[in-house]
């Protein structure tokens, strides 16, 4: 009988043994994945680098340093800056963003808070995340036909030319494009507050106001921070939509209704009429060089504030 016991004990500690060994190699594996598609993520962001910058480095060595804080963009003439596009870039994006943070904080708030579940929450909620899917034509084209009519009423009342398009009329579409980003995010951040703090704060006396503006919100900034960060990118790299309704004027802007381009549009816009090999091409590949050192330096921004408001939090 003792026999057995023990022969009944060995075969399953060796069959343990056999799964911890089983799941330790697992393990190794999906590591070596996950190590492996991070080292091909820096590889391919190396590689889209240094490919804008091999083809543009023609365009870079003959205009210079010219090329960035020059305001005229004439391909007769053979004369290229970019600074109109990163200024339009810069505020079409950042208004935008301006324009959508109390929709989006709003929207995260409600969804986080007051309707977390039910028909109404599920209705919402795939409401939101369809925006995120509409092709950006369609925003385009809604635009057109709403945006601008509603802009040009605006500036002749004002007494400024009534253009319809323009900085103003791009930046109000991108804000309802970037809506989803920054409000799916916000909510997921404010359902993961601890329950407990916000018990807490009710049984001192704080009304609802009072909990989410104190306990909630700067327990989850740096979600909503960072939902706002994706939000920004989105906005800075959007190109059909904003094409349609930002003029295409290659010139510096000098107001928030005046018609621009944006470093995407201006892509968009000219690459198929460049000719092949010429300095219009290269300095059209140049901007999107730009455009990505750009993106990648407001997202260094946007981590670096994140991680201290996380050390904070």
């Amino acid at each position: 009988m003792t026999e057995e016991i023990q022969d009944n004990v060995k075969s399953r500690i060796r069959k343990h043994t056999k799964n911890i060994g089983r799941i330790n190699i697992s393990e190794s594996i999906f590591r070596k994945i996950l190590y492996i598609s991070g080292i091909f993520i820096v590889f391919l962001i190396v590689g889209i680098f240094l490919t804008l910058l091999v083809d543009a480095m023609f365009a870079i060595k003959t205009l210079g340093i010219k090329f960035l804080y020059g305001i005229t963009w004439d391909p007769v003439s053979g004369v290229f800056g970019s600074l109109p596009f990163l200024v339009g870039t810069l505020i079409t994006s950042f208004l935008a963003l301006i324009i959508s943070l109390a929709f989006s904080l709003s929207i995260s708030i409600f969804l986080g808070e007051y309707f977390r579940e039910g028909i109404i929450s599920s209705i919402l909620k795939s409401m939101v995340e369809l925006l995120a899917g509409i092709p950006s034509v369609i925003y385009g084209f809604c635009g057109l036909f709403i945006v601008v009519p509603f802009i040009r009423a605006i500036e002749m009342k004002l007494g400024v030319p009534p253009f319809g398009v323009g900085i103003l009329t791009a930046s109000i579409v991108l804000s309802v494009m970037v809506i989803p980003y920054s409000a799916s995010l916000g909510r997921e951040v404010i359902q993961l507050v601890p329950s407990e703090l916000k018990e807490a704060a009710f049984s001192l006396g704080a009304t609802r106001f009072e909990v989410i503006m104190k306990v909630v919100l700067p327990y989850a900034r740096s979600g909503i921070f960072a939902g706002i960060l994706l939000s920004l990118g989105r906005a800075l790299g959007e190109t059909m939509a904003v094409t349609m309704v930002i003029g295409n004027r290659n010139a510096f802007p000098t107001s928030i209704f005046s018609p621009a381009n944006t470093m995407a549009s201006v892509i968009a816009n000219e690459f198929m009429e460049a000719s092949p090999g010429s300095i219009h091409l290269q300095s059209l590949v140049g901007v999107g060089l730009l455009l990505f050192v750009v993106t990648t330096i407001v997202n260094i921004i946007g981590k670096y504030i994140i991680k201290k408001m996380s050390v904070e939090t």
